[in-house]
């Protein structure tokens, strides 16, 4: 018997603080690369993150999974989350936070073609190919409106990072994919998250050495980015989420996190600046609803059922 409930007061009020949090983090990277560059800022968060939920599962005696195995699917989720990151890193330098929250949050989408693939229950229904057909409109129209300003440097900047963000986004789907379909389905939440971090910070260092991009200007928007990422985002954000989602129902909540890509663009225009496009808005709008219909199928359905 399924115990979790529908949402109520706390897990909304804390679903909206989430959402903060994780829309925020793209406009602190950007807003902080003058003094650190986002691929260093994300290595340096993992590593720190990485300590705390290894304190974390010392307090609890989570172990490893080195015996069953969970080292190999965690080696590839590690990977996998730093080559995510890496693109985003790289995409910050060229693109508007706005833009990458923006993209960044179609893995999804990606993460439900790669599950209907390699899992008979995860098969999509026709309402949730809709979806994924809406939320590809969604990114040809927000490329498309940049057509009569391709020959400037900022407009192919723009779309090289954009592009980048996309291909972060099939990484982070990969991941889930890797997660859901693995040894890694059954393991501690700490465990997965450990391993994901671990692979994050190490290969993030090493691409940070590579591409000479391992300055830290310890300015105060710099370190207090860094706690907030460490701390909040890849900590505490990520621990509070696994338990709302031991606890209330995974529908429910998939519906509101979309809030995050809006909370993501609010603070990119209040906080940084930023200009929004008219075809940037719209595409993003599509993209919010393709998502919605693929992520929030059960909630979806059972609302046109009553509706009919």
């Amino acid at each position: 018997m399924d115990t979790r409930k529908n949402i109520d007061g706390l897990a909304g009020g804390l679903m909206v603080g989430l959402c903060m949090i994780w829309g925020m983090q793209q406009v602190v990277l950007k807003g902080a690369a003058d003094d650190v560059a986002p691929m260093l800022m994300l290595a340096l968060r993992s590593g720190i993150a990485a300590v705390l939920v290894a304190l974390l599962m010392l307090w609890r005696r989570d172990g490893l999974g080195v015996r069953a195995g969970n080292w190999r699917p965690g080696l590839v989720v590690g990977s996998l989350f730093a080559l995510e990151f890496m693109l985003v890193g790289e995409g910050l330098r060229h693109t508007s936070a706005s833009h990458m929250v923006i993209f960044l949050y179609t893995a999804p989408i990606f993460a439900a073609l790669g599950l209907h693939w390699r899992l008979p229950a995860e098969r999509l229904r026709p309402l949730q190919w809709l979806g994924i057909g809406i939320a590809f409109m969604g990114i040809v129209v927000s490329f498309a409106g940049r057509a009569s300003g391709a020959e400037t440097a900022d407009a192919g900047r723009q779309l090289y990072g954009d592009i980048l963000g996309i291909l972060g986004a099939m990484a982070w789907g990969a991941t889930t994919v890797v997660v859901r379909s693995s040894r890694l389905s059954n393991a501690p939440v700490t465990q997965t998250l450990f391993y994901q971090l671990l692979g994050g910070f190490v290969l993030l260092i090493l691409a940070c050495a590579v591409s000479g991009q391992l300055g830290f200007n310890p300015t105060p928007i710099a370190v207090g980015g860094l706690i907030f990422q460490a701390v909040l985002v890849s900590f505490a954000s990520f621990l509070a989420w696994f338990w709302l989602l031991r606890n209330y129902l995974a529908s429910r909540l998939g519906v509101l996190s979309f809030m995050t890509p809006m909370f993501g663009i609010l603070f990119g225009v209040v906080l940084l600046g930023e200009p929004l496009e008219a075809n940037f808005v719209l595409g993003s709008l599509l993209v919010l609803c393709g998502i919605v219909l693929v992520s929030g199928y059960e909630w979806v359905s059972q609302w046109l059922k009553r509706r009919a």
